[in-house]
């Protein structure tokens, strides 16, 4: 028995270079089932094409949809979109060879509510779909049943009789040429018409195409002018704030400046009657002071000359005692000089045979490379040694070292407490001046009332 061909459905799937896939419907229908699944389109949205084929290779209708696949590459679940419905229902396309199809996509829907998962199909030369269509399906990679085009003949039964006015032809040249007029004028007509069609097709995607594309560009002037609103608002109050907290400082400046005029002021009030009071208590103590000596002195001369009597005693004792002691100190020294020859000295010069170095760290003078001719020197009095590597007296460096390591002042307040303020750190024990650096610049101006410089 021969099996006759029939129109069959399909369904190609497109990529940017064109067709990538195609298969007959029952297997799209197994693959939304989840029966198959497409590795190849994992996590992606594929443009597909349903299309009518009849048993000659030609297109009879298209319906252009999208297709989601998950990441495993199964088809979306919840797509739900009657193709055969919309193949019947839409309206003409253009010429694939069978005359106009019946199409389906974005710009051509005839229900509305699918539009939105429909596109609309490349009409540009060389990237053209329904060339790609019409291409693939003549490859017949599906394996599809053709059906032969034969010659129909017409049975004899069915043959008349004809009138014999119209066995003579008419003119067979003006016959001729009025049915290639007739046939030219179809086809201009018929080709018009396609042209018409692919056109407005192509005007409605490329609209549809623009207003996608103002979409975007109005949703992204929003979004632009919505940032940038929020950017103005938030300058705005920041520039707000700004000038607030100007308004607060200022009127904290003018508060601390009035508070300083007004601190400054008593504090001038409080020296001049602490001066004056320390001038009134100096001449009331001056006074007491000589009295107090006086008597003081009296008993101190009886008491002293008691005790001068009992340390005559106790003086011819001790020196007695001291001449013993000063043998035996005279006798132990020989000892440490004869042990200190013996130890230290030699094992410094030895060290200094060696070469080694001598060294020592001082503040304000540095690493110091100390002599072996003084390192007896250096031993009894290091303090004094710094200071005169430094070219100060061993006070001065000594009162330095204390204002180098606490920079406050030493000046003492009337509680009996130090001062504490903070000073400047003098770097050289040369630039140090007591009583000047170490004080801070109020009770230097004290001191210098005191002295009268």
């Amino acid at each position: 028995m021969q099996i006759k061909p029939q129109t069959v459905e399909a369904v190609l799937f497109f990529n940017d270079g064109g067709v990538c896939k195609e298969m007959l419907y029952p297997e799209f229908e197994a693959m939304l089932d989840g029966v198959v699944s497409m590795r190849e389109f994992a996590d992606q949205q594929m443009r597909v094409a349903y299309v009518l084929i009849n048993p000659r290779l030609q297109i009879r209708a298209a319906v252009f949809f999208y297709l989601d696949f998950d990441e495993d590459g199964s088809a979306d679940s919840g797509w739900n979109i009657p193709l055969r419905s919309l193949a019947e229902r839409t309206g003409r396309g253009p010429d694939l060879g069978a005359g106009p199809i019946r199409l389906a996509c974005r710009s051509q829907c005839p229900v509305s509510w699918h539009q939105m998962h429909l596109w609309d199909p490349d009409l540009t030369p060389g990237k053209n779909h329904f060339v790609m269509l019409r291409d693939r399906i003549k490859r017949n990679q599906l394996g599809l049943l053709v059906e032969e085009e034969t010659s129909q003949t017409v049975p004899a039964e069915r043959l008349q009789m004809v009138a014999e006015d119209t066995w003579y032809a008419p003119d067979a040249a003006k016959q001729v040429a009025t049915r290639r007029a007739e046939q030219l004028e179809k086809e201009q007509r018929l080709k018009a018409a396609q042209l018409i069609k692919q056109q407005r097709l192509r005007i409605a995607s490329l609209e549809q195409l623009r207003e996608a594309d103002i979409g975007k560009l109005r949703e992204l002037a929003a979004q632009q002018q919505a940032t940038l609103q929020n950017e103005l608002a938030r300058l705005r109050g920041e520039l707000l704030e700004q000038e607030q907290q100007t308004v607060k400082l200022r009127a904290q400046l003018a508060e601390q400046a009035d508070g300083f005029q007004k601190t400054r002021e008593e504090m001038s009030r409080q020296l001049r009657a602490v001066e004056q009071n320390s001038r009134d208590e100096a001449d009331a103590a001056r006074a007491r002071f000589s009295t107090e000596v006086q008597v003081q002195v009296a008993a101190a001369v009886a008491e002293y000359k008691e005790q001068v009597a009992i340390r005559d005693v106790e003086l011819a004792y001790r020196n007695e005692l001291d001449a013993q002691l000063q043998d035996e100190i005279e006798a132990l020294q020989k000892q440490v000089g004869v042990l200190t020859e013996q130890t230290g000295d030699r094992v410094l010069e030895r060290l200094s045979r060696l070469g080694v170095i001598f060294m020592a760290y001082h503040p304000g003078a540095g690493h110091l490379t100390i002599a072996l001719q003084d390192m007896a020197g250096y031993q009894e009095n290091p303090l004094a040694y710094a200071a005169a590597k430094c070219g100060v007296s061993e006070e001065q460096y000594g009162k330095w070292v204390q204002h180098y390591q606490q920079p406050t002042c030493v000046a003492s307040l009337s509680t009996g407490e130090r001062c504490n303020m903070p000073l400047d750190k003098v770097e050289s024990p040369a630039r140090f001046v007591i009583g000047e650096s170490n004080c801070c610049a109020r009770h230097r101006s004290q001191d210098r009332l005191r002295t009268g410089s």
